[in-house]
């Protein structure tokens, strides 16, 4: 029997019809053999495509420190490079031996009281050298920390406690009235230094293995509760290693760290040059929230490297049209946490000629990093940058509901397999057996695949694309949200029947969470009350940007909410419940229009609130940068901070001076 194919050279390439082929003769070889078998169960794949799909496109082993852990590998750099520069932030700067010696006596003061290999310690403290030295002195006492982030609803730091239950916390005394009451007991680094100061500084015996926990980090959960991460030692240290392999260090360079130890990126960015001997500047907050301040610190430090979600690549690129004069050394950009978009990649080579822009896609449950792409790979036609091929010692398999693996071309669900990959759920087991399963295509015994949700599928030049989401966890500003867990928590304010959250992002490139109401009472609830209910219960980052009233959802046939039918939200300040007062000088007229500008509004006034208006944080960096621009008045450190809680009066009390 002979068969020909026709189709268009428009739609389709060559290569991509030979496959074809190859599937239908497959089929129909199967139906032959079997006339029997469900259509379901029928191969598709040749055996050459399968060997490529499972074995080829997934032979990624490579040496890396799999019987060590993470503490341990610093005091071997300690040894090596004691007197250099370990970390240092602002006017203060630890050695490596300083570091060292400091962690190790708060390691020797937490065993003190009991704390050793298993237990979780927690850590809430600001970022600065006191940070590092803790985190350093919970692992060396061969605990693993649990991060505790001060910025937190104290609702949400009480779940988090009350579910991981440490027995210490590691904290600054003007925080610690912060924390929510909980029976741990609290370690103040700056109170009690006099006393952490007694203890020994030789290394402890620590006795933790490279099987043993190293941190708990917690995400959202579409129950309504956040769920803890157990990261691994040897997790770590594998991404960690295939980092040091693919993009060695020079002996010159400097990072910089900056993300929340609430958040994977910060392991990257403060483990992966701490244990090869490199500087690392930490950045305050209050530096990271003002782009000025930001650029002229990663300028001043000179920082060749840096880790940062596309959204504030954006801002940056928004900013500053001379960003490679501004920062010459910084020639290495790792972007990761949510989708990077091909017209910020063109943007970026544009703009930063001599840098390169490397994509990085992961999940917490692997160790934070699992594929990678050389953007300087992308074409212009190319609609989307791929997630790129496995790290070493990481696998990738894009399987459909049985578990098979699809053809090239075709969408299935990424399983991540591999070193990388953590112990699972704390208290979860359930949902650890569901996302952690066996490996249907490894020989190695206990081997495991991470069921990650994405919708993916391969190109034919063995580079992953990331399409999409099977459910409704996404991804805003490089934070993973679960959309049901705010829709939880909104649903249980008494003045609320109805709720559907999504994302949408009419400013391309400006993604925002919009949360559509439908009220239980008359009057219904305002957006200052829906807010302020969200804020005692949320971090910041899952607060809704936009919230709209309905007096019904839209359904599907099936009587499910129809998120494609959702309208667009009612963007005027209207919906603000405060009168409208007109600004009154020159500068507040300023401001007024930067504010539209960049919330897209007609008006503003001196009583609305940047942030219940739509404004979010990289927006509210742009409007920092901007009015002091426009208005050459300087926004003091703590009114920056301060724009979060009521920002007119705080930033222009007198207009400018």
């Amino acid at each position: 029997m002979r068969g020909r194919f026709e189709y268009s050279t428009d739609l389709f390439e060559p290569a991509t019809m030979a496959r074809m082929a190859g599937h239908l003769q497959t089929l129909l070889e199967g139906v032959a053999a079997d006339p029997q078998q469900r259509l379901s169960r029928l191969p598709l794949l040749t055996v050459d495509e399968r060997q490529r799909l499972l074995v080829d496109w997934n032979t990624t082993a490579a040496p890396y420190p799999d019987d060590q852990s993470i503490h341990g590998m610093f005091e071997v750099q300690v040894a090596r490079t004691p007197d250099a520069v370990a970390v240092i932030c602002s006017d203060a700067s630890l050695t490596y031996d300083e570091l060292n010696r400091r962690a190790n006596q708060v390691a020797h003061y937490l065993a003190t009281f009991g704390v050793g290999r298993g237990t979780l310690v927690g850590v809430c403290i600001e970022r600065s050298p006191a940070i590092v030295v803790g985190l350093l002195g919970i692992l060396k006492a061969g605990a693993a920390y649990l991060p505790l982030d001060p910025t937190y609803p104290s609702e949400r730091l009480a779940l988090m406690l009350e579910e991981a239950k440490p027995p210490v916390v590691l904290t600054q005394e003007r925080l610690v009235a912060d924390l929510p009451a909980y029976g741990a007991l609290m370690v103040c680094l700056d109170a009690h230094w006099p006393l952490i100061a007694r203890c020994g500084d030789a290394n402890p015996v620590s006795g933790a293995t490279a099987e043993d926990m190293a941190y708990l980090l917690y995400t959202s959960g579409s129950t309504g509760r956040p769920k803890g991460v157990l990261g691994l030692h040897r997790a770590t240290l594998s991404v960690l290693a295939w980092m040091w392999r693919a993009f060695p260090f020079a002996a010159d360079e400097v990072c910089c760290q900056k993300t929340s130890v609430s958040f994977g990126d910060s392991i990257q960015e403060l483990f992966g040059p701490l244990l090869q001997g490199i500087r690392t500047v930490l950045i305050p907050d209050g530096v990271l929230r003002d782009v000025p301040r930001l650029v002229q610190t990663l300028a001043l430090h000179g920082v060749s490297r840096i880790i940062v979600v596309p959204s504030l690549l954006r801002t940056l690129l928004d900013t500053y049209g001379d960003l490679a004069d501004r920062l010459p050394r910084l020639k290495l950009w790792f972007a990761g946490g949510e989708a990077l978009s091909s017209d910020l990649v063109h943007r970026f080579r544009k703009r930063l000629a001599h840098a390169r822009l490397i994509d990085l896609y992961g999940a917490s449950e692997a160790s934070d990093d699992t594929t990678w792409y050389d953007t300087s790979m992308v074409s212009d036609g190319l609609s989307r940058v791929p997630i790129g091929r496995p790290l070493a010692n990481a696998q990738v398999y894009v399987l459909d509901r049985r578990l098979q693996p699809v053809p090239i071309g075709i969408p299935g669900e990424l399983h991540v397999g591999g070193a990388g990959l953590t112990r699972g759920y704390l208290n979860r087991p359930a949902l650890t057996a569901e996302r952690f399963m066996p490996h249907p295509y490894s020989q190695e015994p206990g081997a495991r695949l991470y069921k990650t949700g994405d919708v993916v599928r391969y190109r034919p030049d063995g580079h992953l694309e990331y399409l999409g989401r099977y459910d409704q966890q996404v991804k805003v500003r490089g934070v993973r949200i679960e959309l049901e867990e705010i829709e939880v928590v909104l649903r249980r304010h008494p003045a609320v029947r109805e709720v559907a959250v999504v994302v949408r992002e009419d400013d391309p490139g400006d993604p925002r969470l919009v949360a559509y109401v439908v009220a239980a009472q008359e009057p219904p609830p305002t957006v200052r009350e829906l807010r302020r209910f969200l804020d005692t219960k949320l971090p910041a980052a899952m607060a809704p940007a936009t919230f709209a009233l309905l007096e019904t959802l839209p359904l599907t046939p099936s009587g499910k909410v129809n998120r494609r039918a959702l309208p667009p939200p009612n963007l005027f300040r209207s919906a603000l419940e405060d009168l409208y007062g007109a600004p009154r000088t020159p500068v507040e007229h300023q401001v007024a229009a930067i504010w539209c500008e960049i919330l897209g509004l007609e008006q503003v006034g001196i009583h609305d609130n940047f942030f219940e208006l739509g404004g979010h944080s990289l927006s509210a960096m742009k409007l920092l940068f901007r009015v002091q621009e426009a208005t050459h008045v300087r926004v003091l450190d703590h009114l920056a901070q301060d724009i979060h809680q009521d920002p007119w009066p705080l930033l222009f009390p007198e207009g400018p001076t």
